[in-house]
């Protein structure tokens, strides 16, 4: 039996984006369940985080999420399996008040692992692991260490594993406290990594800059023979133009006739000027990036202090924010004695700071 293992779902993401829901809704529609339809799966084990907020839901967030994930799972006779993640509880060293519980009661085929557990599959038995928290830490580890499961489903924190793409992770649980599994699979981290018998299958989708470039994807797990398959998406919310009219490859007026900007539609974009001669050209590119209908653009030309550098360092230089931050932190003299903690208070904040903006 072929089970689908779904990251981070984080449904009202970006302060309820409307643009999110759309990107979400297409990706669902048009690579998710056709794949789950052609494959004849109908188990899926999502591995936590299903909604963004600790504290509140936005109502048209839930009937968005409803209509084009839970309402479809009924619909195409697919039982969910969801862990409970941090981000699902209301209280921070408990799992007692958690939003899927309140919110997704009326759907008979969901099962929330609010607790651990085991479950059965074609004889094969999964180890369910919710958050780890001081409310239940002592029993899971307890539970974990007596289990003869072969393979874990879990929403971790574990050292050593990147955060996102580039930004690892130096606070968490040492993984080997999972040694006595075969396989493990993770949500909680957005990026997709795999290390020993560790694999964090990431989200499912872009959700902020730092996810530009990184493939997203989701996984099938074949419980006969423990062979997992990936299948990508294709759809992307970052994009970066670099605009250049005074190189080898310099832009001409005429390729803007060539130019696909149908894809910048409901995205971010993030134009990185290197060489900019000519303003009138440079004008016309981003007039029709903005005729497509953005969420947001942004404009990087101020490269004054790199103007010794090659061009490609040059384009580097417009990364995003937590690589930033994390660079400047390594970059000072700090009378602190582990700057990683500070990166992670940066990086909570930054989160935090994202999801309460406003970009409607």
């Amino acid at each position: 039996m072929r089970i689908c293992l779904l990251g981070d779902t984080h449904f009202g993401v970006r302060n309820d984006s409307k643009a999110f829901h759309a990107y979400y809704e297409k990706f669902y529609d048009e690579t998710f369940f056709p794949q789950l339809a052609e494959k004849g799966i109908r188990t899926i084990i999502q591995l936590g985080d299903l909604f963004d907020r600790r504290k509140y839901i936005n109502f048209h967030s839930l009937m968005e999420s409803r209509r084009y994930f839970f309402d479809r799972c009924v619909e195409e006779g697919i039982t969910l399996h969801a862990l409970i993640g941090n981000h699902d509880i209301f209280w921070k060293e408990s799992l007692e008040v958690n939003s899927p519980d309140l919110l997704l009661r009326d759907y008979h085929n969901v099962r929330l692992w609010q607790t651990h557990g085991t479950l059965e599959i074609d004889g094969v038995k999964i180890d369910m692991i919710p958050w780890i928290c001081k409310g239940n830490e002592t029993e899971i580890f307890e539970f974990i260490k007596n289990s003869t499961s072969s393979i874990c489903m879990g929403h971790f924190e574990l050292s050593g594993f990147p955060l996102s793409r580039g930004v690892d992770s130096h606070d968490g649980i040492d993984y080997k406290f999972l040694s006595n599994y075969n396989r493990v699979f993770s949500g909680h981290y957005h990026t997709f990594s795999e290390h020993d018998s560790i694999t964090y299958v990431g989200t499912p989708y872009e959700l902020f800059w730092s996810d530009y470039q990184d493939q997203k994807k989701f996984a099938i797990l074949d419980t006969e023979n423990m062979r997992v398959e990936y299948v990508n998406n294709p759809h992307r919310m970052f994009y970066k133009v670099n605009y250049d009219d005074n190189g080898t490859d310099k832009l001409k007026i005429e390729d803007l006739k060539n130019m696909d900007f149908s894809k910048y539609a409901n995205a971010y974009v993030k134009v990185v000027v290197v060489n900019k001669q000519d303003p009138y050209l440079f004008e016309k590119l981003v007039d029709e990036i903005y005729k497509v209908g953005p969420v947001d653009v942004t404009i990087v030309e101020d490269f004054t202090e790199f103007s010794e550098t090659e061009d490609e360092d040059i384009v580097n230089q417009a990364e995003d924010t937590m690589s930033i931050l994390s660079k400047f932190i390594d970059g000072q003299s700090l009378s602190i004695n582990d700057p990683n903690k500070l990166k992670t208070l940066m990086r909570e904040l930054y989160v935090e700071a994202l999801s309460t903006e406003n970009i409607e």
